[in-house]
């Protein structure tokens, strides 16, 4: 009797080995590729905290493998990598693609637009910026890439290797900046774009090709060592806050179970909203250490409500004509709108 007892405990034992092994053997792996380099605090925060938690919700049925910026395609055609199937999604900054449509410049970055770091997010998940983001995909990419989610992460600060505390002091500054909407509100505050993707920034920094950049977070900034070669930080910031999206295959998400995709959707909203919350946390204690003396910075410029103020008036001139720019970019822009008067934002 004990001898059976004993081969039925080893039997199960090896059903329940069996059954683990098939389980880790049917995990899903998406293979998506990101608009930050390895070394980012982004990019780390979400591979190392995020991207496991997604594991444990699924029970280890799907994972996600995130790549830095460039790593299989270059950054403006990771869409067309979507659609083909080359990569399975993107976590991409939607207005490296304004050069396809306006569209893209215009709900890829609404410069200086918003008052709240979590207010980008909300127009997207809640405003219809997400269904407007679809239509622009199904047009230009045939109906082939489906959007999940975008999100901003922070207000980025502006690094510059000499002080910026006005619009005046923009004037003839070559400045990096996406494609889009928000070079064109450089270029009528005076200054002269130069569209590198962020993984240019340091080294064009470094060798003076751009004067200053429209970079990142605070923390990403200091973290890429763009402070060691750009010592005047405007902080915080007063200009862009970048939309990243979260898009697959559209064969790739049919291919999903329907908890696989409710659950995708769920992390997404809550990673990018813990990110930007710790991403804010981070970029407050890194500017104390800078603000004395322990740092790289030289100086943290606090642009003054004035010169902020005369910056969004240029702004808002500015996303008004960008607008008519195409049809889906006029869509996009009465959407804002409509979302920014909700909060007061514009009248």
């Amino acid at each position: 009797m004990i001898k059976k007892l004993t081969l039925a405990v080893a039997a199960g034992a090896l059903l329940a080995v069996g059954a683990a092994g098939a389980a880790q053997a049917q995990t899903k792996t998406l293979k998506l590729q990101a608009s930050q380099n390895a070394g980012d605090f982004t990019y780390k925060y979400l591979t190392e905290k995020w991207v496991p938690i997604l594991k444990t919700m699924t029970g280890g049925t799907l994972t996600l493998e995130i790549l830095p910026t460039k790593a299989v395609v270059p950054h403006k055609e990771t869409l067309k990598a979507v659609q083909t199937g080359i990569l399975d999604g993107d976590l991409n900054a939607i207005s490296y693609f304004a050069g396809i449509d306006p569209a893209y410049g215009m709900i890829g970055d609404l410069i200086a637009a918003f008052s709240h770091a979590d207010q980008p997010q909300m127009f997207c998940m809640n405003g219809g910026g997400k269904e407007i983001l679809q239509k622009i995909h199904d047009k230009h990419f045939g109906g082939k890439v489906h959007v999940i989610g975008c999100s901003n992460y922070t207000f980025e600060a502006l690094v510059a290797k000499k002080p910026i505390r006005s619009v005046d002091d923009l004037k003839g500054l070559k400045i990096r900046s996406p494609e889009g909407l928000a070079a064109e509100v450089f270029r009528r505050a005076g200054a002269v774009p130069v569209a590198i993707p962020f993984s240019e920034v340091y080294t064009s920094l470094e060798k003076g090709i751009v004067d200053a950049a429209d970079a990142s977070a605070y923390i990403n900034n200091h973290e890429t060592g763009l402070n060691k070669v750009a010592h005047y930080p405007v902080f915080p910031g007063f200009h862009s806050m970048a939309m990243l999206q979260f898009v697959l295959n559209v064969d790739v998400w049919k291919g999903l179970t329907d908890a696989q995709r409710a659950i995708l959707e769920t992390w997404y909203i809550a990673a990018y909203a813990d990110l930007r919350r710790h991403a804010d946390i981070q970029d407050r204690k890194q500017a104390e250490i800078d603000r004395a003396g322990k740092g790289d910075v030289k100086e943290i410029v606090d642009f003054p409500d004035s010169e902020r103020d005369k910056f969004r008036a240029l702004a808002v001139a500015a996303w008004a004509d960008y607008a008519k720019k195409s049809p889906l970019a006029q869509e996009t822009f009465d959407a804002q709108m409509k979302f920014l008067r909700t909060y007061g934002l514009v009248k």
